[in-house]
């Protein structure tokens, strides 16, 4: 027997009464009989008396678990779900459940790949009719919600609901492991990966991982070396258009962000963030081989690198990055990938081949502030300026003489040990330092190419018998001062040579 005996002369659609075929009707001939007396609204059914209860603020029904008031039984039904977590309507296909037959029923276009809702800007289609509202505000740039507060507009309501928490500082998403909060719950889902040190998102160009999928895109730009953002005042140029933002603010001299502590000022609210653990002493991050807490994220990564260090399988040295061992690797493999494209000299790291370009461009950019030398590298100048402060850090342990820079005091040290470990491929004559060797090499080739005023002030000195090195034991006397040192290498070993 038919249940819906009562059909639809228009669109075939079944009731089970007359005057429910008669209320159907009207959707099609117009008719709206039902109209509201304060906003003059008008109906083609019964929804007339829900409205009136919207319109009148009126919600009789409260939800017994948490108070909420609804106006319609249905809400009410569909709410009380939610506290049971009851979900009896299932999908026959992938066995997924859901709160209300809608849902399911916009699921099942999953599985029939039916999107019937197609943009008329794109032609892309749509599951649900939401979906279509949502995707087309991007083309009309309309965004209907706005923020009560600072007027501030949005797309989607959901955009609109955690700016909110911008405003009331409300932070509902707990990390159960350290109990750090956040506003939204995707930042959280991020967070865990931390704790997790889950990090899924892989490049597939170096394999390096991240834990976010925009840090990966961010990384992906260092193989492309795409940097389209570029600074109107000083031409430099930045993969990240945040990252011009940032740098515009240093001309500037805009800081934005202040701490409402001691009226300090920063130009990124992460450097604020930092500032304000200085205040409150707070050493949130925490070390998980030692327990040693620390203010920043950097010196952290610094100190785990101490308990993680990398080893070189060669010589068994150290390092801290995983990057400084490569590099020091192709000193044992005597790897340069790093060519020279005007004189094709080769070297083992970037850094020193950009610092070699700046000697074809003669480029010095750094200055020194005393005396307004410039040099192609900061290392250089940082060596210069211990000449005028006339500082000697760097002392000799067996005859305390002092020096400006490590590799100096190295290379004092061969004197000592007599080490000559640069060889002439030519006669096999050793010499304590490269530039010794170099300086041999042009015997063999009969080359003179420095015309040096210093070399030739030298030789003069033998034309005068002029010996201005004097021996501080024996009063000897030489015209150089390699051959007073060779002097007391030779004949005061034991002796202390520079009184």
């Amino acid at each position: 027997m038919n249940e819906k005996p009562c059909i639809c002369s228009v669109c075939n659609k079944s009731f089970s009464n007359d005057g429910t075929l008669n209320i159907h009707l009207r959707v099609h001939h117009n008719g709206k009989s039902f109209k509201c007396n304060d906003c003059n609204k008008e109906f083609s059914n019964s929804n007339h008396n829900t409205h009136l209860l919207v319109n009148g603020n009126e919600k009789a029904l409260k939800c017994s678990y948490c108070s909420k008031s609804f106006c319609k039984k249905s809400d009410l039904t569909l709410h009380i779900r939610e506290h049971k977590n009851e979900r009896p309507f299932i999908c026959h296909f992938c066995n997924k459940s859901f709160s209300h037959k809608g849902s399911l029923n916009t699921h099942l276009r999953v599985h029939s790949k039916e999107k019937r809702f197609k943009c008329s800007y794109c032609s892309k289609p749509f599951y649900t009719k939401s979906e279509l509202t949502r995707h087309s505000r991007m083309h009309t740039n309309e965004k209907p919600f706005i923020c009560h507060i600072c007027n501030k507009s949005f797309s989607y309501n959901s955009s609109r609901d955690k700016h909110l928490r911008v405003h009331s500082n409300d932070k509902p998403f707990k990390c159960s492991l350290c109990s750090k909060t956040f506003s939204q719950k995707p930042h959280l889902i991020v967070h865990l990966r931390v704790h997790n040190n889950e990090k899924p998102f892989e490049c597939s160009i170096c394999k390096k991982s991240f834990c976010t999928k925009c840090h990966l895109t961010s990384h992906l730009l260092v193989h492309s070396n795409d940097k389209p953002f570029k600074c109107s005042i000083c031409s430099k140029t930045y993969a990240r258009k945040p990252h011009l933002i940032v740098h515009f603010r240093f001309h500037n001299n805009e800081k934005p962000f202040e701490c409402s502590i001691c009226r300090k000022s920063f130009c990124t609210k992460s450097d604020l963030t930092r500032h304000l653990l200085v205040h409150s002493n707070e050493k949130p991050l925490k070390c998980s081989y030692c327990s040693k807490s620390f203010f920043k994220k950097s010196e952290l990564t610094l100190h785990i690198r101490k308990h993680n260090k990398f080893i070189c399988h060669i010589c068994n040295k150290s390092f801290f990055f995983k990057d400084t061992l490569n590099t020091h690797l192709r000193m044992h493999s005597n790897e340069k990938p790093f060519k020279c494209s005007i004189c094709s000299n080769t070297y083992s790291q970037k850094s020193h081949l950009i610092a070699h370009l700046r000697v074809h461009n003669n480029e010095k950019p750094f200055e020194c502030s005393v005396c307004r030398k410039s040099f192609c590298t900061k290392s250089h100048l940082n060596r210069h300026l211990l000449v005028h402060s006339n500082e000697k850090p760097f002392k000799c342990s067996v005859c305390r003489k002092s020096f400006c820079t490590k590799w100096h005091l190295n290379r004092h040290l061969l004197v000592h040990s007599n080490e000559k470990p640069f060889k002439c491929s030519v006669c096999r004559k050793s010499f304590c330092t490269k530039s010794h060797l170099n300086r041999h090499l042009l015997v063999h080739s009969n080359e003179k190419p420095f015309e040096c005023s210093s070399h030739l002030n030298r030789h003069l000195l033998v034309h005068s018998n002029e010996k201005p090195f004097k021996c501080s034991v024996c009063n000897m006397s030489f015209s150089q001062k390699s051959h007073l040192n060779r002097h007391f290498l030779h004949r005061h070993s034991n002796e202390n040579p520079f009184k």
